[in-house]
């Protein structure tokens, strides 16, 4: 999908592959091996952008491995999990966020997604519905076998104008990432706000371009209906909440309470020293310590991220 500037889709494309670089830099100053930290990583990325975004990532994180750390081929390789934008769910004539999350979907393949979700076309009214649920699935089942468009591994392979989107991006992502870098790196930017005044001002630019009508988004500013969005049932809250604490409070009273404030315990010295953090974690997990609970232990020991308010 097309956006009014290509900040948002670049801080992206930056996120995943560069991000993860300076993970296994930082993995190395402590002592581990670079190429095992790198190896096959799995990212998760919304696509809200055209196919050559996601072969820009692949391509990008190939040739960041290869300079920064010599990976091989194997390392080299970037694998992702993709799903359809929710942010580009309208709450007007939700049906046309069908053809929005298949053009999404479609352009994911294109462009050689390993796994792939869609949403649901009633997200940005309340939780999908199973009728959602199941037209997204759908959606990928029509993509996958009867489109044709996965029995081919490269599908867009030779396409000139492809290949120029895939190498503007790169130059432009890479451009983010030497700006980044000269802050000292991605801790330091997101310490800076850096990332956070980024998207708000993707977003503000995007909002003004929507309301200018440069953007077009169809039935919000262009091609609208005067029908109100359709009533979407929604669950009984106050009975899901009483349902979940009684749920708890047996998982609560069965548990050995001992081995939980040990197994917590575990965790707040692992997050207060530098001792791997996620085995004390999946020892917590087994003692039926709550989420709640190993939040709450990490928060005590690192305190709560507040950004700073960002410069529009």
């Amino acid at each position: 999908m097309r956006t009014a500037d290509h900040l948002a889709s670049n801080l992206e494309l930056y996120a995943a592959p560069a991000l993860k670089a300076d993970q296994v830099a930082a993995l190395a100053a402590r002592g581990a091996d670079p190429i095992v930290s790198a190896f096959r990583p799995t990212y998760n990325m919304a696509v809200n952008l055209v196919a050559p975004g996601v072969e820009e990532a692949r391509r990008l994180w190939a040739r960041l491995v290869r300079e920064r750390f010599g990976a091989d081929d194997q390392v080299a390789r970037l694998r992702f999990h993709t799903q359809t934008g929710g942010v580009t769910l309208q709450a007007q004539q939700p049906l046309t966020n069908v053809v929005r999350v298949t053009v999404q979907a479609l352009a994911a393949v294109l462009g050689g997604t390993q796994s792939l979700h869609t949403n649901g076309y009633d997200e940005a009214l309340a939780l999908p519905s199973r009728d959602a649920a199941t037209l997204a699935l759908r959606t990928q089942q029509v993509l996958g076998h009867e489109s044709g468009v996965a029995d081919v591994v490269d599908p867009l392979g030779g396409s000139w104008y492809v290949e120029h989107l895939t190498d503007r991006l790169e130059a432009e992502a890479r451009a983010l990432i030497a700006e980044v870098d000269g802050l000292g790196g991605a801790a330091a930017a997101i310490e800076a706000g850096f990332f956070q005044e980024a998207i708000a001002e993707s977003a503000w630019r995007l909002q003004q371009a929507q309301e200018r009508g440069e953007l077009v988004v169809v039935g919000v500013n262009r091609f609208t209906q005067a029908e109100p969005p359709p009533r979407i049932e929604a669950p009984d809250y106050p009975e899901l909440e009483a349902r979940q604490r009684a749920r708890l409070a047996a998982t609560r009273a069965a548990r050995d309470g001992a081995r939980v404030a040990a197994t917590l315990a575990a965790v707040g010295a692992a997050a207060a020293g530098t001792t791997p953090l996620v085995p004390p974690i999946i020892e917590a997990v087994r003692a039926r310590a709550t989420l709640g609970e190993i939040s709450d232990v990490l928060r005590e020991a690192w305190g709560v991220y507040r950004p700073g308010r960002p410069r529009l």
